[in-house]
């Protein structure tokens, strides 16, 4: 979506500039420091810390976090019910809210043509959840409401992800696997792991550049990784606490030149690194304050820069990182 279209972006950006700089030197330009990881050696190096808002104010428990890979343009989801956008180098440009039909944004989207596509949760005034779409100068289409799904399985939209033909995998809360539908919201297939004979609950669905799915159960801390195609390539992730274990997976990123999957833990406060195989090589992070460390971090994706954005909600900041 590129914000040079939109009149309001372009006051945003001007009228900002030099408050921003006033206020956020440090952050404009950032000491860099390396987290070493524990066994390879290999260097996390961290960039910069997102802490603002459109307005200036301090941003509001994040959630979620989304980049357009045609732009490099940046989408946060905050605790106050909106979506701030952010240039490539992190400075705020549009906030959507309520004038624009954000009510209750829970996971985003974006297509090959430039739309967006929000999950919005219910309320009061629209009692029933449903997939939002915007076109490409951020003008809300239309709403997508999910059809053909068996009522005797509660289905709650959650996290969303738009594969090349412009179809999309929703995942709910805590649903037996995701949804596959076309743009009306017509269900064409269902992609649903099994453990021993039981449908696997997904809680978060993505996408890479090549149509490759993720599939996060946070309840068995697995991941589940499958080509354009919907057979399954691999599975991995281990439950537990200590090094090396996930507890609470609620987000995985993909480094398309190396292959690396970047999988954030809630409970433990860590980004652990694995392999094209699914095996673990690293972790960084830990619960803390200071640069690099987390306060329950909820969602991460990695842009095509290579740089890993880091959800960390509970510190109300997104965390960005090198890896090179």
């Amino acid at each position: 979506m590129i914000f040079i279209k939109h009149y309001k972006k372009i006051k945003a950006y001007t009228s900002r500039f030099f408050q921003y700089l006033l206020i956020t030197p440090c952050f404009l330009f950032p000491p860099l420091f390396q987290l070493h990881a524990q066994s390879l050696g290999t260097v996390v190096t961290y960039q910069e810390s997102v802490i603002f808002d459109e307005d200036g104010g301090r941003l509001s428990f994040p959630s979620f976090v989304l980049t357009d890979p045609a732009t490099d343009e940046i989408y946060i989801v905050d605790g106050k019910s909106r979506i701030t956008i952010y240039t490539s180098d992190f400075f705020p440009i549009y906030t959507m809210g309520k004038s624009d039909g954000i009510e209750s944004p829970q996971g985003m989207a974006i297509d090959g043509k430039g739309s967006l596509y929000v999950v919005q949760a219910t309320t009061d005034s629209n009692p029933k959840s449903r997939i939002s779409v915007y076109n490409s100068c951020l003008k809300w289409e239309r709403d997508i409401f999910i059809s053909g799904v068996d009522e005797t399985e509660p289905f709650t939209p959650y996290r969303i992800a738009v594969d090349s033909k412009g179809n999309l995998y929703v995942a709910a809360n805590y649903y037996p696997g995701v949804l596959y539908i076309n743009s009306e919201g017509r269900v064409l297939d269902i992609i649903a792991p099994e453990k021993e004979g039981k449908k696997v609950q997904i809680s978060s669905v993505t996408l890479d550049s090549e149509d490759k799915l993720y599939l996060i159960s946070e309840d068995l801390s697995h991941i589940y990784v499958y080509d354009e195609n919907r057979a399954l390539i691999v599975k991995f992730g281990d439950k537990g606490g200590s090094s090396g274990k996930l507890s609470r997976p609620r987000g995985v990123g993909t480094d398309m030149s190396s292959g690396r999957m970047y999988v954030v833990d809630y409970m433990r406060h860590t980004v652990t690194v694995y392999n094209s195989k699914g095996e673990y090589i690293f972790e960084f992070g830990g619960m803390g304050w200071s640069e690099g460390w987390f306060q329950h971090p909820s969602y991460l994706v990695v842009d095509k820069q290579g740089r890993i954005v880091v959800v960390d909600t509970f510190n109300q900041r997104v965390q960005v990182f090198n890896s090179w």
